[in-house]
């Protein structure tokens, strides 16, 4: 047999007193370090599982703050229009309202205004007939005709060249 297939005693020993003194030598040296190494790394880690937890959770909060923001604005939105509409609805009936006054009091006052002129065209058609039948009459009394007949006449000849204006 091959001598590294089967290795005598004194090999056993050496190698197990080189891998004893270089545990000894790991852990006075090497363990503690490496250990707090790994038992920091450990808990940056759970740190970080944390911190991203706590990002996660706040950002839940985050999105049902802004969906609740949101659905206010919309609400706020949905009644400002319906504060416009009616606003806008008032304005409009309130200038009909404006203008039916208007129309109603410009009426009234042509009314007024054709009724102040018919009255004046009454007046002035009564002055000429009063005015007529003065000179009229003026024209008949000054001729003195003997007989009641000729007076007819006379009155009926003149009514026909009487040009009313």
């Amino acid at each position: 047999m091959h001598p590294l297939l089967n290795p005598d005693l004194g090999l056993w020993v050496w190698t197990l007193l080189a891998f004893l003194i270089v545990l000894v030598i790991l852990r006075k040296y090497a363990w503690k370090p490496i250990i707090a190494g790994l038992l920091e790394r450990e808990k940056t880690i759970a740190d970080s599982i944390a911190t991203a937890e706590k990002v996660r959770a706040e950002m839940a909060h985050l999105k049902n703050e802004n969906e609740a923001l949101l659905t206010k604005a919309r609400e706020e939105r949905a009644d400002m229009l319906r504060e416009a509409k009616v606003t806008k609805d008032k304005i409009i009936n309130d200038a009909k309202e404006q203008a039916k006054i208007e129309a109603n009091k410009i009426l009234a006052d042509l009314q007024v205004s054709i009724e102040n002129q018919k009255m004046g065209a009454i007046t002035d058609i009564k002055n000429q007939i009063g005015t007529l039948v003065i000179e009229m009459s003026e024209k008949v009394l000054r001729r003195e005709l003997s007989d009641k007949a000729s007076q007819e006449g006379y009155i009926n000849k003149l009514t026909a060249d009487v040009q009313l204006n």
